[in-house]
């Protein structure tokens, strides 16, 4: 997401490179192919001619030290105003009630299913809660089975009421199951459509007066740009929501949504969503993601998502392996899937600064694991804790097992010794320091 839009402000912003000072001209020129990358990035015509004029203002009202080029001062100009044009500052999900009752709209399609089982794995184990799901598409063809099948994977139950066809019923009961069982989280999936209608709408809104949520929450699809603004503004007059949920940002998607969306129904997004890992949900900050927009990536999200996956024992026993040169191909596997628990590949890579201009082009995903792991799967536990006796012979039978060539296997094994190399010619400190810093970071 975002890479044309990055593009485009990227050369707008060079036409500025040079100049002595900002002027009227030259913010002119650079305001209108800004604009025209808004546009083109699916952003509304009134939200785009709104955000020029705010930048155009400050623009021309700033002193610009001598040691700051216009170009940069543009930039954190720019930067600035499309934080503020996203909300400013995160906005944290209330859950004040006992218990506290989520209710998720949306129109089918947007991912609100999938949604509703990351939301309850992100209370359970980022605020501690004790969440219940609870199954209102007594629509959909197997929307309670997926449900069933998210809460098993995260350990989470799911309330349910086979035969029932009343959702406004089904809720209430389960906000007094909940109750009677300790549930302090209640968790309420319901029915979309292909399209806005009427009975829609009086279903979700008479579901939201009966059991009175202490919080609503849109879920969106960000693939549908514009149209994903306007469903939100159509579903804020009914429902009066609290809060957005952007899902498919992995996707092939403009941007403008995220971009647009705040200023039209003037609710806050809350999370953004990305593939179907249950663990690729985040709390939206709109200056990470102005960051991102803008190519200089997002490293706090990328430490914060490494934090949740990597244990920190394990980091510590991996390094001394490769200082000692004991790094083995199982060990490389088991990091394979903490990486891929991260989320998608070219995702992680924007978040790092200079990376997202770099990786635009590549076509790579976590699929491109796959041979990898077939390869390190055709081998003996043998070969796999000692690389060293991965001779020619040996090599042969894993690229047949593995369906690959020979020639693949020796890059790959080729690609594994630099990269311990790589590492291990680091030094340890480095790696020391990264360790202490990541402490740092969870204590406060």
């Amino acid at each position: 997401m975002f890479e044309n839009l990055s593009d485009r402000l990227d050369r707008a912003f060079k036409l500025l490179k040079g100049e002595g000072r900002i002027t009227e001209i030259n913010v002119a020129e650079t305001l209108k192919d800004i604009r025209k990358a808004l546009l083109d990035a699916d952003v509304s015509y009134k939200v785009a001619k709104n955000f020029c004029d705010e930048v155009k203002q400050k623009a021309l009202g700033q002193n610009v030290l001598k040691a700051v080029r216009p170009g940069q001062m543009m930039t954190k100009i720019v930067h600035d105003e499309l934080a503020a044009l996203m909300g400013g500052q995160a906005t944290d999900i209330n859950l004040k009630g006992s218990p506290a009752v989520i209710l998720i709209a949306g129109l089918q399609g947007s991912g609100k299913t999938t949604f509703a089982g990351k939301l309850a794995l992100h209370v359970k184990t980022k605020k501690g809660r004790l969440p219940l799901l609870v199954a209102c598409d007594v629509y959909r063809p197997a929307a309670v089975e997926q449900l069933k099948v998210l809460g098993a994977q995260i350990g989470t139950f799911v309330y349910t009421e086979e035969g029932s066809k009343n959702p406004v019923q089904i809720a209430q009961n389960a906000i007094r199951y909940a109750r009677a069982n300790g549930y302090n989280t209640v968790i309420v999936d319901t029915a979309g459509r292909l399209a806005i209608d009427e009975e829609m709408m009086q279903e979700i809104a008479a579901i939201k007066k009966a059991i009175d949520p202490g919080e609503t929450l849109f879920v969106v699809d960000a693939m549908t740009g514009q149209d994903a603004v306007n469903t939100a503004a159509a579903f804020n007059e009914r429902l009066n929501f609290d809060g957005v949920v952007l899902t498919k940002l992995d996707g092939d998607t403009r941007g403008g949504a995220a971009i647009s969306i705040r200023a039209v129904v003037t609710k806050p997004l809350k999370f953004t969503s990305s593939g179907e890992k249950l663990e690729t949900l985040d709390v939206f900050h709109p200056e990470r993601m102005a960051d991102r927009i803008l190519g200089m990536g997002d490293i706090v999200s990328f430490v914060e998502r490494a934090q949740e996956q990597v244990d920190e024992e394990e980091a510590r026993r991996l390094q001394k392996k490769l200082a000692k040169d004991q790094f083995t191909f199982d060990d490389f596997y088991q990091q394979l899937q903490q990486i891929k628990k991260m989320g998608n590949i070219k995702e992680l890579a924007s978040m790092i600064p200079g990376m997202g201009k770099v990786m635009k082009d590549i076509d790579v995903s976590n699929e491109s694991f796959k041979s990898i792991e077939a390869m390190i799967q055709s081998m003996t536990p043998q070969e796999r804790n000692n690389p060293g006796i991965f001779n020619g012979s040996r090599r042969k039978r894993v690229a047949m097992g593995s369906g690959v060539s020979i020639a693949e296997v020796n890059r790959f094994v080729k690609q594994f010794e630099s990269m311990c190399q790589m590492v291990k010619s680091m030094g340890g400190n480095k790696a020391k320091n990264m360790m202490q810093a990541m402490q740092t970071r969870r204590r406060h």
